[in-house]
């Protein structure tokens, strides 16, 4: 085994344990912990069979299995950014509204 490949491996451990972690704590969800969970199970495959990204690269069109990595990971990162500016949108709105009600109460308790 190469030393990229325990490298990967345990990060993958790390990343799994800190997610548990996160989850015990209360600060993630089960489906993001099982989301985590396949993540990591996956890089850990791929570090451990890295031919199997070259077979499943001719499988789909892509000329190599490195490329296939970088454009799965390209459109994953797309993808979560694309839900966290919601996630900041939502919020942001919500603080909106929230301070809007603080100012009008503030505003009510002046007048009395």
């Amino acid at each position: 085994m190469l030393p990229i490949q325990l490298l990967i491996l345990a990060f993958a451990v790390f990343a799994v344990a800190r997610a548990a972690a996160q989850f015990r704590a209360g600060r993630l969800r089960a489906a993001g912990l099982l989301g985590f969970i396949i993540l990591w199970m996956a890089v850990a495959a791929v570090a451990l069979l890295p031919q199997s990204t070259t077979w499943l690269a001719n499988a789909v069109g892509v000329g190599r299995g490195s490329d296939l990595v970088i454009y799965a990971a390209l459109a994953l990162l797309f993808y979560l950014s694309f839900r966290l500016f919601v996630k900041i949108e939502e919020t942001q709105r919500e603080i909106t509204k929230l301070v809007r009600a603080l100012a009008l109460k503030d505003l009510e308790r002046k007048q009395e």
